[in-house]
């Protein structure tokens, strides 16, 4: 076997004997505790009362899990859940005629594109009395970030890689029992969204466009969901039969990244306008 490849075979997690805290939750706990940290000083460079934190923390925290998990039920595996109605809202799931504990099992990113922004659109309007903008530019920061943790949490759990490369290069996920080199299609997403991160806080710390509402938010909008409509090339599909669900190319991610991307440069252009007739 070349060095090129590596055999990825990692543990569930942190056993303290009694309980598992797993990767995966440990990521998700690390991106909104550093999130919450460098939010706090955005609030404070804008005058923003930092007691309000708590608040978008409750906003942004329960509209993720709902629009995520509504995203898989809709998006991706509605032949399944509409005859299981019951199990889109229960942790639970009918198995050989008896109900078992399963947790939520399924959630997509796209859901949570949807449901944040609206919820930021409650919580600007009743807590900062700002434009909703305002607060999608500075959040959009926090998200691409976030992005980052979710992915490396996905490479622990040995979810959502990629195809095969036919070569020795990749990563063999051997705890699925690969055994063949694939694209660690999470660590490029990861990365990819760690570069937009940085990106972002330079400009907002360095340059004038957190005064150009919108800006920031669209820059998001187009370049996260352009760099996961191409890395979902090297993706497997992640629902048996939707892996060429339009013009016998584009999977079920790409097509819901298209409108996505469209958003941000609407944002973009509509900025510059904006900024030109001032």
């Amino acid at each position: 076997m070349s060095f090129l490849a590596i055999e990825w075979n990692p543990s569930l997690g942190i056993d303290l004997g009694f309980f598992v805290i797993r990767w995966y939750s440990l990521m998700f706990v690390a991106a909104f505790l550093l999130g919450l940290r460098l939010m706090k000083k955005i609030y404070i460079e804008d005058n923003i009362p930092v007691e309000k934190l708590d608040v978008i923390f409750m906003y942004v925290f329960i509209s993720m899990l709902i629009g995520m998990r509504l995203g898989d039920v809709f998006f991706y595996s509605w032949d399944y859940y509409q005859n299981h109605l019951l199990e889109i809202f229960i942790p639970f799931k009918q198995v050989n005629g008896s109900w078992q504990f399963t947790g939520f099992t399924g959630f997509a990113s796209h859901g949570a594109a949807i449901a944040i922004p609206i919820a930021m659109y409650f919580y600007a309007k009743k807590h900062l009395q700002k434009p909703w903008l305002f607060i999608l530019d500075r959040l959009a920061i926090m998200v691409a970030l976030a992005g980052f943790f979710i992915r490396l949490g996905n490479f622990f759990n040995s979810e959502i890689y990629g195809k095969e490369t036919g070569s020795n290069f990749g990563v063999i996920f051997k705890a699925n029992g690969e055994t063949v080199a694939r694209h660690p299609t999470q660590l490029y997403e990861a990365i990819s969204y760690l570069i937009l991160f940085f990106v972002m806080w330079y400009l907002y710390w360095k340059t004038d466009k957190k005064n150009q509402t919108g800006f920031l938010f669209g820059l998001f909008m187009v370049v996260l969901w352009s760099l996961r409509f191409f890395i979902e090339f090297l993706k497997e599909a992640q629902v048996d039969g939707r892996e060429d669900w339009v013009f016998n190319s584009l999977n079920t991610g790409q097509v819901l990244s298209i409108p996505l991307v469209m958003i941000g440069v609407w944002l973009m252009f509509r900025t510059a306008k904006k900024k030109e007739v001032e």
